[in-house]
Parts: structure tokens; C-alpha cells; sequence
């Protein structure tokens, strides 16, 4: 059964039309079985499930390369939707660090959210959640394949995070991630030229911030995925406006750390 159900994941992402115009990663045909039978997987909550029409799992999935043994963190993990894929995909072999900044705990769905992975990781021994200044949640006890950060880079400019000091924080991103390991940003974008507070205001930010950023710690630029792209999103709406929630225009970046 469960075959058929990943079957039915790969075909329906074929005739969705999604892979159109897209990069060599986001064409379903190249969604790894692991990828596809982690978003099947029938005991996921329909509240992560419910979501997967906007995020599109399988596709931003296979663009961050995530496989069987791999080490992940997903850095603020919000309610851990992507936690629980990773933990999926990853499998026994591999182990997944659901890593929260202390400073988010000033929101009730954040609190609760975590709650549930902490619940969710009792029976998944290949989970780990850690709390932490912003900074901190960035180490971890070894090196990593994969560190993901999705939907909250924006949040480390803005002053309830303290600002974090994104020189140190991608520093700290890069000395996480083994030799060859992958940095993965995902957000929503800002018009060109927005005013710096755009990151609270609206909760958007540049992809040219991000990237520039990012480049500066030493990682070099792997890629893009147009796959959460919105060109018909004004970018002038805070992402939470139901004009626009679950339909904004979101660049998904991918940075490598070099092998040497």
C-alpha cells in the first residue's frame, strides 16, 4: 500500500505542471523514493499534510539533496513540519536536530509547536530538539549535511531576535556543516530596494540580503529553485494578509560549504 501512495506522490507531481521552467532538481522525475515516501507517509498529522499544496515538500526536498543518513538541522522549527519529513527521510541512520532560538518563545504558536516535537521525538529516537540563544541553536554536538532554515532568516535581522549578528550566526552556519555540506535558505522575498525594516514590517526580506550574506561566511552559491516563486505576489503585504498567506513569492537558495 504504502508503494502505491508514494507511486501516487511521484504521478500527481508529474501532471501538476510544477516542474515547468524549473531547475534539474525541482522536475519530479528526480524526487528521490525517500523523499516521495516520507511525504506519503500516511501516519503524518493533517495539519502538516493540509499544508503541503503551499509548500510543496517533495519538490523543495529533493532541491536541498536531504537523504537516507544524512545529519540535519532545522533551525526554528516552528511546529516541526519539516522536522518530521527530515526525521523520515533521513531514517535510522541519520539523525535530525529540531533547533529552536529561546527568543521565539514569545510567541504561544511557537510554544506549542515545539511541545509537539518534543512529543513526536519521544518516539523517534533519530530526533533531537535543543533550546538556545539564536546564536547557540546554530552549534550542535557534530557536523551536519544539511542545515535548513525555512521561512525565518528575515526574523535574525529584526530586534526581537536581538538582533542576531548574521556575520557570527552564518560563521557559526559554516562551522556547523561538514566539508561539502549544504546551507539551505528559504524565505519570503522583498521588493528590490525594501527599507531594512521590511524583515519586521512584513516579514520579507531581499534575496540579494540573503545571498550577500551568506556568500561572506565563505559558502558559494549552489543554486535556486523557482518552485515556491509568486511573480503575481505585489510584495507590498505583510505575508500574514489572507490576500496573500500560503501564496507568497519565496526564493529558495542553496549555498555549499567547499570541500577544502
Amino acid at each position: 500500500m504504502r508503494k502505491l501512495i508514494v507511486a501516487y506522490v511521484i504521478s500527481a507531481l508529474a501532471t501538476s505542471g510544477l516542474a515547468t521552467g524549473q531547475a534539474h532538481a525541482a522536475d519530479p522525475a528526480n524526487v528521490p523514493h525517500s523523499v516521495a515516501a516520507a511525504v506519503a507517509d500516511a501516519s503524518r498529522p493533517a495539519a502538516d499534510t493540509e499544508r503541503d499544496a503551499d509548500r510543496k515538500p517533495a519538490l523543495t526536498l529533493a532541491f536541498a539533496g536531504v537523504k537516507p543518513g544524512d545529519k540535519v538541522a532545522d533551525y526554528a522549527a516552528g511546529a516541526g513540519y519539516f522536522t518530521r519529513l527530515f526525521t523520515d527521510v533521513v531514517g535510522p541512520q541519520g539523525h535530525v536536530y529540531a533547533s529552536v532560538p529561546n527568543s521565539l518563545f514569545v510567541y504561544p504558536n511557537i510554544v506549542k509547536g515545539i511541545a509537539d516535537i518534543q512529543t513526536y521525538a519521544v518516539a523517534h529516537q533519530n530526533v533531537t530538539v535543543t533550546f538556545a540563544s539564536a546564536l547557540d541553536a546554530a552549534r550542535f554536538p557534530e557536523r551536519l549535511d544539511l542545515f535548513w532554515i525555512s521561512q525565518n532568516y528575515h526574523d535574525l535581522h529584526d530586534s526581537f531576535m536581538g538582533p542576531v549578528d548574521t556575520v557570527a550566526f552564518n560563521k557559526a552556519v559554516y562551522a556547523a556543516l561538514k566539508p561539502g555540506g549544504v546551507y539551505i535558505v528559504l524565505d519570503h522575498a522583498a521588493a528590490k530596494n525594501s527599507p531594512a525594516d521590511v524583515t519586521d514590517t512584513l516579514h520579507r526580506i531581499e534575496p540579494s540580503t540573503v545571498r550577500r550574506e551568506v556568500e561572506a561566511a565563505g559558502f558559494k552559491f549552489e543554486g535556486e529553485s523557482k518552485v515556491l516563486a509568486n511573480p503575481a505576489d505585489p510584495h507590498t503585504a505583510t505575508v500574514f494578509d489572507k490576500t496573500i498567506r500560503g501564496h507568497t513569492d519565496q526564493f529558495l537558495f542553496k549555498f555549499r560549504k567547499p570541500k577544502s
